[in-house]
């Protein structure tokens, strides 16, 4: 019944029919748990097609490693033409098992911290808060903001909409909350980080303010057991942005 109506009113939006529906942004409330976690592990599961297929074109060490083992086979261990051409293949589903296997090793490192315990992390710490964005009280977004007052900077995390929502001013409500929330508390910076490829996910970091301070390639998430394969096929830029709040207006955003 619900994806119905969150069917529904993705319709409204994405067709402009009637007046417009209001997205509401609030701070996490124990009822919105379950919502929050869905929308958070349907949004990394995404990543597990990311990081394997849109993500390979971005390592090209990882294209001449393939190459180079490729022919190898073909011209030292077989000569058979359809073992060769089933290599591409191979190469894809290795990719995509080890980037499942990743991800499920992240999610199940947040789940057992930050986002099992939602309430303990960001409704009883003064530091953190974790935001909620609504559309006819159904849960379609969510943000995370974790503060470190000794280096004076918040982090942003755990961003995620409901894919049906995407492109509809949701991702900018939540990270006005994050940099509202920074504002307030003296913070001077707010950071991130992100392996996805996906470019609407970096053009909605820049639209925000942020700038890309620097790109680790080679990243190790959480939940990664650096096993041989994994180092074989899973290979991750991790681009970190940075945004100097204390001049920005963020009045009628």
């Amino acid at each position: 019944m619900q994806e119905k109506l969150l069917d529904s009113a993705a319709t409204k939006i994405l067709n402009g029919k009637n007046t417009k529906p209001t997205i509401v942004v609030h701070e996490f409330e124990p009822e919105d748990e379950v919502h929050v976690q869905r929308i958070f592990c349907e949004g990394m599961m995404e990543m597990i097609s990311d990081t394997a297929f849109r993500g390979l074109r971005h390592h090209p060490e990882s294209l001449l490693l393939y190459f180079t083992v490729a022919a190898a086979v073909g011209l030292v261990i077989t000569t058979c033409w359809w073992v060769i051409a089933l290599l591409p293949a191979v190469v894809l589903c290795g990719r995509y098992f080890c980037s499942r296997r990743v991800i499920h090793g992240y999610l199940e490192k947040a789940m057992s911290s930050d986002m099992g315990h939602i309430e303990e992390f960001y409704t009883k710490s003064p530091d953190s808060r974790l935001w909620v964005a609504t559309l006819d009280g159904q849960v379609i977004g969510i943000v995370a903001a974790d503060g470190h007052k000794t280096e004076g900077f918040a982090e942003l995390k755990r961003m995620s909409v409901d894919r049906r929502y995407r492109r509809c001013g949701v991702g900018m409500a939540l990270g006005f909350k994050v940099l509202e929330f920074a504002l307030t508390q003296g913070y001077a910076t707010v950071v991130l980080g992100t392996t996805a490829y996906s470019p609407a996910a970096h053009q909605l970091y820049q639209r925000l303010g942020f700038q890309c301070s620097g790109i680790t390639n080679g990243y190790v998430p959480h939940g990664a057991t650096q096993s041989l394969l994994e180092r074989i096929f899973y290979r991750v830029c991790h681009h970190h942005y940075r945004l100097d709040v204390k001049n920005i207006p963020l009045n009628g955003h």
